[in-house]
């Protein structure tokens, strides 16, 4: 690796395929080729990224080199450590951005998607009941299949369930814009992170005593929030997690799950996908009022060790899934 880059923050970097005209070409692609297609051609796409992108190589093959030693699966360490394995990462990348549009236009097969015997019926039952939450995703795999759920009312809630999301507008900007594209009835609401304020808090505890739901991407880092973060074992290595996200969801007066969805098969041009659901029981709902700046600083960085657990226990089962195309571990 080479270790005279200089070092930026990933805010800083252009999200992955995020061009405008790349996207309306891809999106003038979507439209005219069925889907199917469009999975296949996502492999000599992902092989053209890999010739041409030297930080795309370099980043994949930080991450898979710093993940081998702790995949699960001794097969799958083996090809983390090939030189292959870059080219596997990006691929599996390009293939899940053609079933994220698929998501977003509703032509993705729901039914592939299984759930679990974990937290997801207790948070089913709860929106069920008119009760907001605040949920937690990653750049680990799929997470555009949670809001592709919940556009086209297929979370399992008999009511519409509104989604609003928390993210960098300044960097995701042109993909949100296509996805929009896709699917013009969305009522997905979108607040930028870097806009964030007093206000935002209250708008949020709104939105969730609604019946709402609230989606925010817990490995992250603002660039606007430099030494707010919580230094967390990661693979072998502490990594900074955004303080101000799960202070944050301490704040809110509504249950918080971390949801993951991987698909089975990195390269499988049959997408199905296992979701995982975890509820944060580390504090009840009734327990967050009256604590104190101190108590909430405490209970918010518990919730992010418990999150980062699970990040790297579903990234050491699914490693060529992992979709930080930077240097997770920058301090």
């Amino acid at each position: 690796m080479n270790k005279e880059e200089p070092s930026v923050h990933w805010s800083q970097k252009k999200e992955q395929a995020s061009g405008y005209w790349q996207l309306q070409f891809l999106l003038g692609l979507f439209r005219i080729l069925p889907a199917v297609v469009l999975r296949v051609l996502s492999f000599p796409v992902g092989f053209f990224y890999f010739l041409f992108s030297k930080t795309g190589r370099l980043e994949s093959k930080r991450f898979l080199q710093k993940a081998a030693p702790f995949v699960d699966n001794p097969q799958f360490a083996k090809k983390c450590r090939s030189p292959f394995g870059p080219l596997r990462h990006i691929i599996s990348f390009s293939l899940t951005l053609i079933q994220k549009l698929e998501t977003w236009r509703g032509i993705f097969p729901f039914e592939n998607i299984c759930f679990h015997e974990d937290d997801s019926s207790e948070l089913i039952q709860g929106l069920e009941t008119g009760k907001g939450a605040f949920l937690i995703i990653s750049h680990l795999g799929n997470a555009e299949l949670l809001r592709g759920l919940v556009s086209f009312n297929r979370t399992g809630v008999t009511r519409k369930v509104p989604l609003t999301l928390i993210g960098d507008m300044n960097v995701t900007g042109n993909f949100t814009r296509m996805l929009n594209e896709l699917n013009p009835e969305s009522t997905l609401t979108i607040i930028n992170a870097n806009e964030m304020g007093p206000d935002t808090a209250v708008l949020l505890e709104e939105k969730l005593a609604a019946g709402e739901m609230v989606t925010i991407a817990g490995d992250r880092t603002s660039a606007n929030e430099t030494g707010k973060v919580f230094r967390i074992p990661f693979l072998g290595e502490e990594a900074p997690f955004s303080a101000g996200i799960f202070y944050l969801a301490v704040l809110v007066n509504a249950p918080v799950y971390f949801i993951f969805a991987l698909r089975r098969g990195d390269l499988s041009i049959k997408p199905k996908y296992d979701m995982y659901v975890h509820k944060n029981n580390f504090l009840p709902v009734d327990a967050k009022e009256g604590l104190s700046r101190k108590e909430r600083y405490q209970q918010s960085s518990l919730m992010a060790s418990s999150y980062a657990a699970l990040l790297e226990r579903y990234a050491r089962s699914h490693p060529f899934q992992w979709y930080n195309f930077f240097n997770f571990w920058d301090k």
